[in-house]
């Protein structure tokens, strides 16, 4: 077989996209240095997780870490996808930290996939479960995945600290994504939001609801937001609440904004955090979001800040052919995937400010990703 060459990286920044970029392009990586002069050194828990749930939908992959978790040493194998599978993630991030990975990945592998995630469904930092179902997957559909087969189905809410949520994803297989021209916005037609509360009362829904629509009101007429109150063995371990929000332009674009209120949240040392015990009433929660979904809308481009990373990396993957998008401002996390993907697929972008609107219009050619375990039927 000859000796593995292995692509020596460093440091514990992009952790998800180093994983997923090198197994779609089969690359080995040795990470050093995770975090080496931490006071936790090493890989975190949700990261020894992700590490996990990329050996369950795949076959074959090699993971090795060392004992203080600071050198991790990854060949990927095959990703097979498959029916009945089953992750607990780690509670220390929700599931959006997993799921963003996992869509993609899903989409090369040999069998469709269906897989059932235990853990938070929402939290502060990750795209929310209503998001991704909402927003994420209409992005997905764009670069021609199919839409039977691409599902997101929310069956138990889980808030941090404890957790207990459930969802169960279905992801289809193709055999490569189209490229995409995709750099009108539009206007924004319909507002779409979904609250939920879990173990507290339906009363903190009602109030952000009342209060996101307060904004929205004077703007547009076509605001609807559903209520999910959950109790009993669907509500989770923990107590708390949230909203997502998503914005549907004329141009099938969709923008989103999202948060969670854990009611009790221990940070990762198990100690309860002293200044959120003191919350903010759901109103605020409420017009907080509904704010930031209006800032996101005034950025332009045509996905939001948060889903620029995915939008980047679906438009590396595409057949060899141009795609062209545009982008409001560039988010740190969107600069990040430019530089992930140009080192492991060579795939680089070019920059076309649009100075009128303030947006950021970025073409590059795909670099042509055939799925080759995919049963040819």
């Amino acid at each position: 077989m000859g000796k593995t060459t292995y692509k020596r990286l460093k440091g514990s920044q992009s952790f998800r996209q180093r994983l997923l970029l090198a197994t779609l392009s089969s690359t080995p990586i040795i990470i050093d240095e995770i975090r080496a002069d931490d006071m936790i050194p090493g890989l975190l828990r949700h990261e020894m997780s992700l590490l996990r749930l990329f050996e369950t939908v795949s076959d074959d992959c090699v993971v090795e870490v060392n004992e203080t978790g600071t050198r991790l040493k990854y060949k990927p194998g095959i990703v097979m996808g498959g029916k009945n599978l089953v992750h607990s993630c780690a509670l220390t991030r929700s599931m959006g930290y997993y799921l963003e990975p996992l869509l993609v990945l899903g989409l090369f592998g040999k069998k469709p996939l269906s897989i059932r995630l235990k853990g938070v469904t929402d939290d502060p930092k990750d795209l929310s479960v209503d998001t991704v179902r909402n927003a994420t997957l209409h992005i997905l559909k764009r670069f021609g995945v199919p839409s039977e087969g691409l599902d997101l189905k929310i069956e138990a809410r889980g808030v941090a600290p404890e957790g207990g949520g459930e969802v169960l994803l279905t992801v289809p297989n193709v055999q490569s994504l189209t490229a995409v021209q995709w750099v009108e916005e539009g206007m924004v037609k319909k507002i779409r939001g979904w609250t939920f509360s879990a173990r507290v009362s339906s009363d903190f829904e009602h109030s952000m609801r009342f209060a996101a629509r307060g904004v929205f009101n004077n703007l547009l007429p076509d605001v609807h937001i559903f209520n999910d109150h959950k109790s009993g063995p669907h509500a989770g371990k923990s107590p708390g609440y949230g909203i997502s929000l998503v914005a549907e332009t004329t141009a099938g674009c969709y923008i989103s904004a999202d948060t969670a209120v854990s009611c009790g949240r221990a940070d990762e040392t198990g100690e309860i955090d002293v200044e959120r015990q003191e919350r903010k009433p759901a109103e605020d929660t409420g017009v907080e979001i509904a704010s930031w979904l209006l800032q996101e809308i005034e950025k332009g481009g045509v996905v939001d800040s948060t889903h620029q990373g995915l939008l980047f990396i679906l438009c590396a993957l595409c057949q060899q052919d141009v795609s062209k998008v545009r982008v409001g401002t560039l988010s740190p996390y969107g600069v990040e995937t430019l530089r992930n993907l140009k080192e492991f697929l060579g795939v680089t972008f070019s920059f076309r400010p649009d100075p009128s609107t303030g947006t950021v219009i970025l073409t590059c050619v795909g670099s042509g990703l055939i799925n080759l375990s995919r049963k040819l039927s």
